[in-house]
């Protein structure tokens, strides 16, 4: 859904879903098992280009979560992100809606371009799961995204888990290339996150 981020949708993106640039190495694995859900709800099915990925956090549960529902912030700490804004007010719910773009680089099916992503929560369950889905449209780009992330309070932190499914007539016309620029993005993403909530842990405890 932040090149493509997701996402994204994340949609996150599965945009987000779609990734400018890949995460060093370490910062997230990928975690091939049975697919991620939130509240029974899980990605696309049918979906031919799809990623899922974790990482552990070292940072309380309530941060973590404040920085990935406060979705208005998220250009503070995603360099992927440009713009974000949320459509309705109030904690992220279900039916939330926001807005938010991302470049996204050339590619042999399009062009370099910016997309415009707009994510509707379907399900989500309080510092536990949250389930997005929507639309990514660029210049000649077009594409529906599902994104689930799980969050599990560990030993030492917080494992965060995400999948996204992507489908379009350009991803799908390259699911190879679609798919690395999936996963490079949900890796940035989980990267920033890490990133973000350990150093906020850092500061409080100072």
């Amino acid at each position: 859904m932040p090149g493509i981020r997701t996402a994204l949708f994340t949609v996150p993106l599965a945009l987000a879903v779609l990734g400018t640039a890949a995460a060093p190495a370490g910062a997230a694995h990928r975690h091939p098992g049975t697919s991620l859900t939130c509240r029974g709800e899980g990605v696309d099915p049918d979906a031919r280009v799809r990623h899922r990925t974790e990482t552990l956090i070292h940072a309380p549960l309530r941060t973590v979560w404040k920085l990935q529902t406060d979705v208005a912030r998220w250009p503070s700490w995603q360099a992927a992100v440009k713009t974000a804004e949320r459509l309705d007010h109030g904690p992220l719910r279900a039916n939330s809606a926001f807005r938010w773009t991302t470049p996204i680089p050339p590619n042999p099916a399009t062009p370099a371009t910016e997309l415009e992503i707009t994510s509707t929560v379907g399900q989500i369950a309080p510092n536990s799961c949250i389930r997005w889905t929507g639309p990514a449209i660029g210049e000649g780009l077009r594409i529906d995204g599902v994104h689930v992330w799980n969050f599990t309070a560990v030993g030492g932190g917080v494992r965060v888990s995400t999948e996204e499914t992507h489908t379009g007539a350009q991803v799908d016309a390259d699911v190879p290339t679609a798919t690395k620029i999936l996963r490079q993005g949900l890796e940035a993403w989980l990267h920033d996150l890490k990133t973000a909530a350990e150093g906020r842990a850092v500061h409080r405890r100072n």
